[in-house]
């Protein structure tokens, strides 16, 4: 992460689906006392309990996690929380939650996202671009994002794109720094 920092990435999300409560506490903590140094915001996935605890600048939550709305109540109004989508009627529902904004995907076939997501492709991300403009709500595109692939997703009327895997090939700070110059940020 801090190779990621140091190349100018600003948003750091930590996705663990295994570490215990306690290490994870810790980790965050560490992980945001980083960040906060780079200048740069970070946020926990799934659990907006340790993120309040840990000091986070928010959660990104998921459809089978904590609802957004109890997220909110959990961080207050002036942190940040993220939920994905992952079809039409989640998108719509998700214009109605008190998010900052709303992830969509599996833009693209996904290691991590699994099959239990389907593939939107970039015509959806258009849709949800569209929408997300009606409710100020800016889309994050999420699954199979790479570096060939992320200025598609902004065409398409992402806000920003969240990569997982592709930023791990190899120099995890030259890859971000590629990353930074290909999307003009």
């Amino acid at each position: 992460m801090r190779a990621w920092l140091d190349a100018g990435v600003r948003l750091i999300q930590l996705r663990t689906k295994t570490l215990a409560s306690g290490p994870l506490v810790e980790l965050a903590r560490e992980l945001g006392a980083d960040a906060g140094r780079a200048g740069a915001a970070f946020i926990l996935n799934d659990r907006a309990d340790l993120a309040r605890i840990s000091g986070a600048a928010g959660v990104h939550v998921g459809q089978t996690d904590l609802p957004s709305a109890d997220a909110r109540k959990i961080l207050g109004p002036d942190r940040v929380v993220g939920l994905s989508t992952h079809g039409a009627a989640e998108l719509d529902a998700a214009m109605r939650e008190p998010v900052n904004y709303v992830a969509v995907g599996a833009v693209f076939p996904s290691s991590t996202k699994g099959p239990a997501h389907p593939i939107v492709g970039l015509e959806f991300v258009r849709e949800a671009a569209a929408l997300g403009a009606r409710h100020a709500k800016p889309i994050v595109g999420i699954g199979g994002i790479t570096l060939e692939t992320a200025p598609m997703v902004i065409d398409a009327g992402a806000a920003s794109v969240a990569v997982i895997t592709d930023l791990l090939v190899g120099d995890p700070a030259k890859r971000a720094r590629q990353y930074l110059s290909v999307l003009g940020t």
